[in-house]
């Protein structure tokens, strides 16, 4: 990066906090601070909800997904918008109704209180978790293109979004997204422009998916009802239903979002905004991912994206066992590349299939060197990552993007990184305070006092956050990583509140006992998968969650029925 970058990532960034502090300067009370005084419009509420969805991993571990497995993992989003309507139609209005600050309020309302603390609990340690791997993304991007220390650039992306989080809560979270969107999208369309224009010096779009195709990138929909495959449209549609249904209608950091409606309307708005956009967006982020792999086939890619890593090989005495390898794969480029442009001029069909079969056969060696390498890496340090996916679309930045953009570039992964993190401190400090403070520490005191505390806890989950960043790097790729979080706990979670809304017969100890065994059995099961004593995708784990949780709290309210 030089001065120009330097420059137009700082503005970018500076303008975007500044911007948001000074419009949400003077708040003096609880309400205002965590739902902003009941006073946003459906697009503000909507570009919220996605910018809290869209974090620096969204734009760094997405492309590199796609590189490494094709386009798979957007049959993660095909249950989202059945599960944004039902949000609609049933959640919004029994949250607005009951006028609470957080979803777990609900809870007490109609089971007890230790159902609330425990829905509350899953739901802090998720979160908790989760706005640790989000600070860490663009902490690795800084680190990597400064050459900064990792462990400072994750305290100092930490602090920055804590300044502004703690200073104007809720409205200054929304209030900024509007704007970190806007930096978003733009910088990825400049980045998806700067693709095609470099693909395209030799063959058309059209020839490029035909291409990414034939490799296997574009396969975005696999029919196969496997419980072994993480992404099927099976698993979209039924186990990611689960997780998205919670998320959006019980996880707090979105809940959030939406309870800062005007009213009814201007949430349900802003949440059909997100129906209709999100699957477009996460396609389209997947498809850079698609581009940058096509591209490489014209532009030699290095064998391993993370740089530090292969500095350590190089160092090692595996070094000439190293350049072996790379010079193999280097060869492999070259003969990739010639034989994608022969497919791409042959008329022939028959030629065309042998030159078909002939690229697939020289990806696939191309791979087994890649993987090569990274036993090489395990060899000569066991510590030392081999992940590399994550580095993926940052190295096409650095490399090939002209002075300004990839200042551009940066601040988009970055501002992506501050609207996730922020939303995810706010609505932590919101349950903290509301279902934990409030409710168990300080019963009866001053909104003064209680807005006070709530700041002072929103800088706490933004130490502890900062905190659970450092274990992150143990992560093979991030998007897949949050997910998972997320689907230990999800599944609970919204068994608990579909028990609320729809089985009116069960009462608070039916559900508790119900929802402490499901969580049990997922985390059992989370164990023993990666493990490897048996294979499940990991969205499942939603499903049976809250399947669970139902069928036990049903099973033990029947019980309780026959008892009395």
């Amino acid at each position: 990066m030089n001065q120009l970058d330097f420059l137009v990532l700082t503005l970018t960034l500076l303008s975007i906090v500044t911007f948001g502090v000074w419009k949400t300067r003077g708040q003096g009370n609880l309400e205002s601070y965590l739902l902003g005084d009941h006073r946003m419009k459906w697009s503000t509420i909507g570009l919220s909800v996605m910018a809290t969805q869209a974090s620096a991993i969204t734009f760094i571990s997405t492309p590199g997904q796609a590189y490494e497995s094709g386009m798979g993992f957007v049959q993660n989003y095909f249950g989202l918008p059945l599960a944004l309507i039902i949000v609609s139609v049933f959640f919004i209005p029994i949250y607005f109704k009951l006028k609470v600050y957080t979803a777990y309020e609900y809870l007490e309302r109609r089971f007890d209180l230790k159902t609330r603390m425990f829905g509350a609990f899953l739901f802090l340690i998720q979160r908790g978790l989760a706005a640790g791997i989000t600070i860490y993304a663009p902490s690795l991007i800084l680190s990597t293109i400064l050459e900064w220390n990792l462990s400072y650039t994750i305290f100092g992306t930490g602090i920055l979004v804590i300044i502004y989080t703690v200073s104007g809560g809720t409205k200054a979270v929304s209030i900024t997204q509007k704007q970190q969107m806007g930096v978003i999208m733009g910088g990825m369309f400049v980045a998806f422009g700067y693709i095609l224009s470099y693909v395209t010096d030799f063959i058309s779009l059209t020839e490029a998916i035909d291409v990414a195709g034939i490799l296997g990138k574009t396969d975005a929909i696999d029919f196969d009802f496997s419980f072994e495959k993480r992404y099927t449209i099976w698993s979209g549609l039924m186990a990611g239903l689960v997780l998205q249904l919670s998320y959006f209608g019980t996880d707090q950091s979105q809940v959030q979002r939406y309870l800062a409606g005007k009213n009814i309307k201007e949430s349900r708005m802003g949440l059909m905004f997100n129906a209709i956009l999100k699957i477009p967006m996460q396609f389209f982020v997947l498809f850079v991912g698609v581009m940058v792999y096509v591209f490489y086939i014209f532009y030699t890619p290095p064998i391993h994206f993370n740089e530090k890593s292969l500095l350590v090989i190089k160092e090692s005495v595996a070094r000439d066992q190293f350049i072996a390898i790379e010079n193999s794969y280097n060869d492999l480029i070259l003969k990739r590349k010639n034989l994608t442009l022969s497919y791409t001029e042959e008329s022939s069909t028959i030629k065309k299939s042998q030159l078909k079969d002939d690229l697939i056969n020289i990806d696939a060696r191309q791979e087994v060197l890649r993987n090569n390498v990274k036993d090489l890496i395990t060899k000569v340090d066991p510590e030392l990552s081999t992940k590399d996916s994550d580095y993926v679309f940052l190295t096409f930045i650095l490399d090939y993007l002209p002075n300004g953009f990839i200042g551009l570039l940066i601040a988009v992964i970055l501002s992506a990184s501050m609207s996730s993190t922020s939303s995810e401190l706010n609505s932590l400090a919101s349950t903290s305070t509301v279902d934990l403070y409030q409710r168990i520490i300080k019963r009866k005191d001053t909104d003064k006092n209680y807005l006070s505390a709530s700041k002072w806890i929103t800088f706490i989950w933004g130490v502890l956050a900062i905190i659970f960043a450092f274990i992150a790097s143990d992560s093979e790729n991030l998007i897949e990583t949050v997910n998972i979080i997320g689907s230990v706990f999800y599944g609970t979670i919204l068994g608990i509140f579909l028990v609320a809304f729809f089985i009116k017969r069960v009462r608070g100890n039916a559900v508790f006992i119900a929802a402490i065994i499901a969580e049990s059995m997922v985390i059992a099961c989370h164990f023993l998968n990666v493990n490897g004593y048996f294979t499940i995708g990991y969205l499942w784990y939603n499903a049976i969650g809250a399947f669970v949780t139902v069928i036990i709290a049903w099973l033990l309210s029947f019980l309780e029925g026959k008892s009395l």
